[in-house]
């Protein structure tokens, strides 16, 4: 997942990297992008929040988590070289918060250890004001190391912009909510209960708006939805594989991103190391598993696609690198292209 924008002062594509300050993480990276190779060239960082792991932008400022049981959102001028906070950090009134996206005047938080998700309203400058919504999950699942309780994974409006849905790991289900833009209270519309310890994680929409997909991490699958964005509704359809037949080893997978023509979706694999390739039906409706290529690296915690639509990108957390890739526009498979050194590297936002 991240937002859009343009950062004023400078030309052309620009990409910020998060990472994990207390696994050696340099903060928050900004670099050019060279969008006939993909290139990323770093041209500054800042580490002073704590555990930046994702981002979001919104024009000239970029968002990010600190990823601490305090849990808390920052936000960066990325109009020079290099991010520059602005002001202190403001607190989500959760633990662990581990994604954000904005929606309708609002950056909102899915805090994965206090299994909730904050509304906080974007002030004139952009950015964050204090939280007028904390919506907390309940249940679990059957997974007691992972499923004790619930862990909110990820928040982001749907493409009507009428809905907010929040993927849970820990209660292997989808919450769809309304936001109201005036006041920023978060209401529960629905709920869809996905199949017990699949462990969903991240979730992505077909761009006709008709279908969603559902990444899940405790098993190697991914669960395609029909979405009714009139009535706010997800309704599985069948679930497919994101590693081939006969994989042994453990497969965590983490991202999963859909191309703007609708054709192809690409997940990144944990353990496997590796970023899946699937073919999407004509409408949507179905996902097969075509290929697998190596990630370039360790722990692809996060994929992310260029504006462009030519280039992959998987931020490698454990090996510290982001690596990019070339897509081949018949087929969707990658090809390894170049990267650069990103300690702890969690996240990649174009803007």
């Amino acid at each position: 997942m991240g937002g859009t924008g343009t950062a004023q002062g400078r030309s052309g594509v620009r990409a910020y990297i998060g990472s994990f300050t207390s696994a050696g993480g340099r903060g928050v990276l900004a670099a050019d992008v060279d969008e006939a190779t993909g290139a990323l060239t770093v041209t500054g960082a800042d580490d002073g929040v704590a555990d930046p792991s994702f981002l979001a932008l919104a024009g000239p400022v970029l968002h990010a988590v600190s990823e601490t049981d305090a849990g808390a959102v920052a936000a960066f001028d990325v109009t020079g070289p290099a991010p520059r906070p602005l002001g202190a950090p403001v607190p989500v009134d959760g633990a662990g918060p581990t994604h954000l996206a904005l929606a309708a005047g609002h950056l909102l938080t899915a805090n994965y250890t206090s299994g909730s998700v904050t509304a906080l309203p974007l002030a004139e400058d952009g950015t964050a004001r204090p939280a007028t919504t904390v919506l907390r999950h309940e249940g679990g699942g059957p997974v007691a190391d992972r499923q004790s309780g619930p862990h909110a994974h990820q928040v982001l409006p749907d493409p009507s912009g009428d809905w907010v849905v929040s993927v849970d790991l820990g209660t292997d289900s989808v919450r769809i909510c309304a936001l109201d833009p005036a006041t920023g209270r978060l209401t529960l519309h629905g709920e869809t209960a996905l199949r017990p310890g699949t462990g969903p994680r991240h979730l992505a929409f077909h761009p006709a708006g008709t279908h969603a997909y559902v990444l899940n991490e405790l098993e190697p699958t991914l669960t395609v939805c029909r979405w009714d964005a009139a009535r706010g509704v997800l309704e599985p359809l069948g679930e497919t594989p994101v590693v081939p037949e006969g994989a042994t080893g453990p497969s965590y997978p983490s991202e999963v991103v859909v191309s703007p023509d609708g054709r192809f979706l690409w997940a990144a694999v944990r353990g496997a190391d590796a970023l899946a390739v699937l073919a999407l039906g004509a409408d949507g409706a179905e996902a097969r598993l075509v290929a697998t290529v190596p990630c370039g690296g360790t722990w692809p915690r996060d994929l992310t696609l260029a504006p462009s639509g030519r280039h992959l990108y998987a931020a490698n957390e454990r090996s510290g690198d982001v690596t990019w890739f070339t897509l081949d526009p018949e087929t969707g498979v990658p090809t390894r292209a170049g990267a650069i050194e990103a300690p702890a590297a969690s996240c990649v936002v174009f803007g």
